[in-house]
């Protein structure tokens, strides 16, 4: 089967490979000059494949509001009159009770862990190296307040079965041995050792490479006008100059453009770029340095050991398609690092911004549309990098017809089809009528900064 798929980030060049491995005849798409030249490209580092939950949670809307007023602000928000950002808002606060959560933490879960066996197998099957580390992540809490609340995760990963412990100041410590410069400067941490790091676009480009070593052709430099619909099922995609590339299936892995390009064929996919920062800092002194991923829950900031460099990323800023990097939120990612690990060469750091590709419900949207022939694998918002693996894995079972290893439709489009815009208005008014704002959706805790 030929297959063209759409996007070389971390999601398209994963899926193309386990098409290749499946016998595919696979081509992959870009418009940038290689592999992970966008939201993959600098993100947190961090692979969190026991630790994943939605944005959307009873109780975040009022956390929220107090985010938006800090001076480093997780959370900033620059509404417009979009009808695109007004729906994603809407459809978030409909999943902000509970039962929803609950629901879409289920899916995440078991999205990651599933992810987790899929690059383990990878890592097996070809032996590439992007700054990997298998040490957990520490997330630390300043103040007594913070760990006290902490005691909810603590349940949540006890109640499915992910090994964690929470840990005092001293054994904050042992586990990040820098951190016993600035002591004084928290109160705990919760642990969760099974927890991965790595460098999302160095992998990217070695999975690329092995990918080529299967027969995927890649075409970069190369923009995606549209697709090629012939009596109802997608055969092609067109490109600039009006070349035309045909194909049996099309997925389209363009993370927050993909939107852009479905809405013409009436597929209303409910995707959002939010947009991330990051900060890369070449490590002066190790023993001065994380040694693996550090989440400052205060200011929602994971500070990452990345071979010689540490990456600090998070911040989420609802803001539409806007790349522009913004001074102060600079200056949020160097209060955190230069606070817990002082002494680095902040002057020397390379700054970025990457937009983030989420859902309403934060469950990335895998498989089938009502086109044939056309399938989505996007959406996975700040966790991209940890689940895909197994969304690749996932994508490449339902291309090619065999029986996933995992429930499919839990993760297709169509679950949103019983949400339709009439509820979403009543839910919303409902909410307002209580005191509730669009705006105060957003973030959990500092685990779900990652790009």
């Amino acid at each position: 089967m030929k297959v063209v798929v759409l996007g070389a980030g971390i999601i398209g060049v994963t899926s193309a490979y386990e098409l290749a491995k499946a016998g595919h005849e696979v081509t992959v798409i870009d418009r940038q000059k290689g592999p992970a030249l966008e939201t993959s490209f600098a993100n947190a580092g961090e692979i969190s494949f026991g630790y994943c939950s939605p944005w959307a949670a009873p109780g975040i809307p009022l956390k929220a509001m107090k985010w938006l007023f800090m001076k480093h602000a997780p959370l900033i928000l620059r509404p417009k009159l979009d009808t695109a950002m007004l729906s994603w808002m809407a459809r978030m606060l409909t999943n902000c009770t509970a039962d929803r959560y609950a629901l879409n933490k289920s899916r995440m879960l078991q999205l990651s862990d599933y992810s987790r066996k899929a690059l383990a197998a990878i890592r097996q099957e070809t032996g590439i190296a992007y700054d990997e580390r298998m040490r957990g992540t520490l997330q630390l809490f300043r103040t007594q307040q913070q760990l006290d609340a902490s005691g909810k995760d603590a349940e949540a990963l006890a109640a499915d079965g992910i090994p964690f412990e929470m840990v005092d100041p001293d054994g904050c410590v042992r586990a990040e041995p820098a951190l016993a410069r600035v002591r004084e400067k928290f109160v705990g941490g919760l642990l969760t050792p099974n927890d991965e790091t790595g460098d999302c676009f160095k992998f990217t480009n070695a999975l690329s490479a092995k990918c080529r070593e299967l027969g995927v052709n890649f075409s970069f430099d190369t923009t995606v006008t549209g697709l090629h619909i012939e009596a109802g099922r997608a055969r092609g995609v067109f490109l600039a100059g009006q070349e035309r590339v045909d194909a049996d299936a099309v997925i389209v892995a363009l993370g927050s453009y993909s939107p852009l390009l479905l809405r013409p064929y009436g597929i209303d996919l409910p995707v959002y770029p939010v947009k991330g920062y990051s900060l890369t800092v070449p490590i002066v002194d190790p023993l001065r340095s994380p040694e693996s991923t550090v989440m400052d829950e205060t200011y929602k900031i994971a500070i990452t050991r990345l071979g010689d460099r540490i990456r600090v990323g998070g911040m989420a800023e609802i803001s539409g398609y806007n790349s522009t990097l913004a001074p102060a939120r600079r200056l949020t990612l160097e209060h955190s690092v230069t606070d817990l690990f002082p002494g680095g060469n902040i002057g020397k750091a390379t700054f970025w911004s990457g937009l983030r590709p989420m859902t309403p419900d934060g469950t990335p949207i895998i498989g089938a549309t009502n086109i044939a022939g056309l399938f989505l694998n996007t959406g996975h918002g700040t966790l991209g990098w940890t689940m895909s693996s197994g969304s690749a894995r996932l994508i490449a079972s339902i291309v090619h017809g065999r029986e996933p290893e995992i429930a499919a439709a839990e993760f297709g489009l169509n679950r949103y089809a019983t949400l339709t815009s009439a509820h979403f208005n009543k839910n919303v008014r409902r909410r307002l009528s209580r005191g509730h704002k669009h705006r105060r959706c957003a973030p959990n805790s500092a685990r779900d900064q990652r790009s």
